[in-house]
């Protein structure tokens, strides 16, 4: 069973002009998707699709446990998507002027760790776009919610292993993108303590979940979801990707509606959340984020930028540079195209 699903003709009952059309933006954070059955199919043609209303630059892949090496030994495998990453990466740049992929991140057990070693320095043999990995933390002690298969518990940031992977991690100067819900917020910001020369990229706005165990305490939750999120944001190594907010989980049922959202119902239903965050860890500590195709079920990629445009207007040109480019082109060393 898939955990979303994406309806296109849905997406096109809501169409807008694209605001603002020559802004430079980075999107730090999409997948592709061709083998798995648990998010829809999502190929670089689609990519393009997407992102040409808003002329994106440049784009940085999130590992999504595609591409991975089908035999050879079990830690390195993983490998695998880093090396098909980088061959999709060279078949975009034969088009100029279309979107590039300017960096990404794989993906590596850490729980390996002195171990975790070797994998890293494989995916780095394996592509000079490769910045670091994303090891998922997320899991809920409801049978409902989805957790990681191979977790038993919410603590992976405390696990002395993990923690030991993390090290190496840190010594050889890579980033470490995080992922969790929002109830594990206080264990990240324990990380980010524990390693503050590691630049760490929180995902999805620190993911408020209120769906399952969660329904029906929106105000509760997102009290919750504040003071985590204020427990990382004291943490300067830590950067955050403002998006993510249109997975289902989240709880604003978009996807549900007869008729999709425009981009004024997302900065009405969302801009709080977004505001809050931004003024935590400040805009030169932010970087807006699509999270396609996953949050493609909610909403089209036009309208999910015009959105991130608007909310972004109360901020200076230099704030919003920073949010739509300048952080991703930092942490992840994205070069500016030739």
């Amino acid at each position: 069973m898939a955990l979303i699903t994406v309806n296109k003709d849905w997406l096109t009952g809501v169409r807008e002009d694209i605001i603002d059309p020559g802004r430079r933006i980075i999107d730090p954070h999409h997948h592709f998707f061709v083998a798995t059955h648990e998010f829809p199919h999502y190929e670089l043609a689609d990519l393009r699709a997407d992102t040409a209303g808003h002329g994106i630059e440049q784009t940085v892949y999130l590992q999504c446990w595609e591409g991975h090496r089908e035999d050879g030994p079990e830690h390195l495998r993983p490998v695998g998507e880093t090396e098909w990453v980088h061959k999709i990466a060279a078949e975009a740049r034969k088009t100029p002027g279309a979107v590039q992929i300017g960096a990404m991140i794989g993906t590596c057990d850490l729980r390996l760790g002195t171990g975790a070693a070797e994998v890293l320095e494989a995916h780095r043999a394996a592509s000079p776009l490769f910045r670091g990995i994303r090891q998922i933390a997320a899991w809920d002690a409801d049978p409902d919610m989805f957790s990681m298969p191979d977790l038993t518990g919410p603590e992976l940031y405390r696990d002395p292993a993990f923690r030991a992977g993390f090290g190496v991690l840190s010594e050889m100067g890579l980033v470490f993108d995080a992922y969790q819900y929002h109830p594990q917020l206080p264990l990240l910001a324990e990380l980010a303590q524990a390693f503050p020369k590691t630049p760490i990229v929180l995902n999805h706005m620190g993911t408020p979940v209120t769906v399952g165990p969660y329904a029906g305490r929106s105000e509760v939750i997102y009290d919750q979801w504040m003071a985590g999120m204020t427990a990382v944001a004291r943490c300067p190594n830590v950067v955050l990707k403002v998006g993510g907010m249109l997975m289902p989980w989240t709880g604003f049922g978009f996807e549900q509606r007869a008729k999709p959202p425009t981009s004024d119902e997302l900065v009405t239903a969302q801009g709080r959340h977004y505001h809050d965050a931004i003024r935590l860890f400040g805009a030169e500590r932010c970087m807006f984020e699509s999270n396609f195709p996953v949050d493609k079920t909610g909403a089209s990629y036009d309208v999910l930028w015009n959105a991130f445009k608007k909310l972004a207007a109360r901020y200076s040109e230099a704030e919003q540079h920073a949010m739509f480019y300048a952080t991703a082109a930092r942490v992840y060393g994205v070069q500016p195209l030739a």
